[in-house]
């Protein structure tokens, strides 16, 4: 590791980085390396899987009924008459079988609790697991989107919101859905070149990104959480949103990576803002949602102003599946924005939108987003695949119809054991926050350091160490790989850990890692200080 020139790193994204680190962790065969790098978690929910793959053989069956006198292996499509019945009887039959009894109090759910139409729903999901129809409609399936919708507002603590008053667009994944949306205003003359956007951070490296592209050129007003105060925002760096050349606010809630939700004052602020502010749009992912206590996402606040965006992969493990969607209420700023456009602004957006419709004034901001999806020629095939809007459905009701969401409950204590774990192996004090989320972990190095051996050493290390040079050093001497903070727009120097892919034994042994390399450290310290 000697003679490393550290700078050269610098402008790496941590995601980049990593790989970089891997490969160092990796360089030693007698030890096991420790990627706690990446949010991918190790933990998921089987009962929903199960039932989409039972919900495969069953349809898959009634797929082969219908062309009974072809030779084997053609099918055709299925038949609605009868359908139920044929389910119920599949349901009898096969009730020892995981997966199978959860299926049949799907429907019953979906029929006696969110009063839709049973044997619609059935047949929607049928056909849409065998992927045998293009998307219809291409945003996403009406009863699909209809259940997905009372997941979503049950999840992100709306309240006092009918169904009706919501859209969403059913997407792969949140990365699909923040490319989506930034092309879309810019498209619709919503943002444009040298723009200023303000961007809550600590924040998801790609949000510090994109901006910057040639694609966009905006002009970032960086809104920073306070480590003081818990990681939340000021009101101070809230208020820079009234300044009215300030097009929008991006932000990840709960964050990424501090792991904490916005407050309840934090949300009060920013709804007084906008009560100022009425053109101000909001952009917030709120993947780690599902992770809080009582937890109420901004689109809970001021619906008109917020485009929400959610993705399954965390809270499921559904990384691989590229499951998420975008919200916006009915009646919204966007709309309304793109109405108030200059004429010539009109003319263009007319002559992008024409083949679609005959009135191309009157498509909503979010179909907009799925006729740029596919770059509008190609709107006739948008749409997420109907096996997935299927596994994002069945996801969606296996959280609804746990009622003592035993689920829930059981992937929160996860991630707070392994954060436990982690920091009592380190020899530090456990972070005690209600709006913690704990599924990733920010480990201070000046405090760490200051906890461990005092204030001089901390000092020490502060003015003495590169940060990236210590995560180079944890990664070769230890194995453990960890992503800058700074990456991030962390302004202290600091390591992101995901509590989410390694076992708890693991994150305890990160914990003895870190330990002892902050031993080495201070012995390296008192030995300078002797030499004085």
């Amino acid at each position: 590791m000697a003679n490393v020139d550290y700078s050269k790193y610098a402008k790496l994204s941590p995601f980049e980085l990593k790989d970089e680190l891997i490969a160092l962790a990796q360089s030693k065969t007698d030890r096991i390396m420790l990627n706690a790098g990446r949010g991918n978690p190790n933990f998921l929910a089987t009962v929903p899987r199960r039932a989409f793959f039972q919900l495969g053989l069953f349809s898959a069956t009634e797929s082969e009924f219908s062309f009974s006198y072809m030779p084997e292996g053609l099918g055709g499509y299925p038949r609605p008459v009868g359908l139920q019945q044929r389910f119920d009887h599949f349901v009898l039959e096969n009730r020892d079988k995981p997966g199978v009894v959860f299926l049949g109090k799907a429907v019953s759910y979906v029929r006696d609790q969110l009063g839709l139409d049973a044997d619609a729903f059935l047949l929607e999901m049928v056909e849409g697991i065998l992927g045998c129809n293009y998307p219809v409609p291409d945003r996403m399936l009406r009863i699909s989107e209809s259940i997905v919708k009372e997941y979503i507002l049950r999840e992100m603590g709306v309240q006092g919101m009918p169904k009706e008053s919501l859209d969403l667009f059913a997407v792969e994944g949140g990365t699909a859905a923040m490319a989506y949306i930034f092309n879309s205003l810019k498209e619709n003359k919503l943002i444009d070149y040298g723009n200023k956007i303000a961007i809550g951070v600590p924040v998801f490296t790609p949000y510090l990104e994109i901006p910057e592209l040639n694609d966009y050129q905006l002009e970032e007003v960086l809104i920073h959480a306070d480590p003081n105060m818990g990681w939340q925002y000021p009101e101070s760096e809230l208020r820079k949103l009234e300044d009215p050349d300030i097009k929008a606010f991006f932000l990840v809630n709960p964050s990424n990576p501090p792991s904490v939700k916005m407050s309840d004052e934090g949300l009060a602020v920013l709804a007084d803002i906008v009560k100022k502010r009425p053109d101000l749009i909001i952009l917030t992912d709120d993947v780690y949602g599902t992770f809080a206590d009582n937890f109420k996402s901004l689109f809970a606040i001021c619906p008109e102003n917020t485009i929400l965006v959610y993705s399954f992969s965390k809270y499921f493990g559904a990384t691989g599946w590229r499951l998420g969607v975008i919200a916006t209420a009915k009646e919204n700023i966007l709309d309304k924005k793109i109405a108030a456009l200059s004429k010539k602004d009109k003319d263009d957006l007319e002559k992008r939108y024409g083949s679609l419709t005959t009135d191309p004034a009157s498509i909503k901001f979010i179909d907009r987003l799925v006729a740029d999806s596919r770059n509008v020629a190609l709107n006739h095939t948008a749409g997420l695949s109907t096996p997935q809007q299927v596994q994002m459905v069945l996801f969606s009701l296996f959280n609804m119809m746990d009622s003592r969401q035993d689920y829930k409950k059981a992937v929160k204590s996860v991630v707070r054991e392994r954060d436990a774990t982690l920091y009592r192996q380190l020899g530090v004090d456990i972070p005690q926050d209600p709006n913690s989320v704990d599924y990733y972990t920010l480990i201070n190095l000046e405090n760490t350091s200051r906890q461990l051996y005092g204030d001089e050493f901390a000092d020490w290390v502060m003015k003495t160490k590169n940060p990236t040079e210590l995560l180079f050093r944890v990664a070769d001497e230890t194995g453990v790989v960890l992503l800058p903070g700074s990456g991030f727009g962390v302004q202290h120097p600091s390591a992101r850990a995901s509590l989410a892919n390694l076992n708890e034994y693991q994150y305890a042994a990160i914990g003895d890692s870190l330990r002892r390399f902050a031993e080495e450290s201070y012995q390296e310290y008192l030995q300078i200080v002797k030499k004085k």
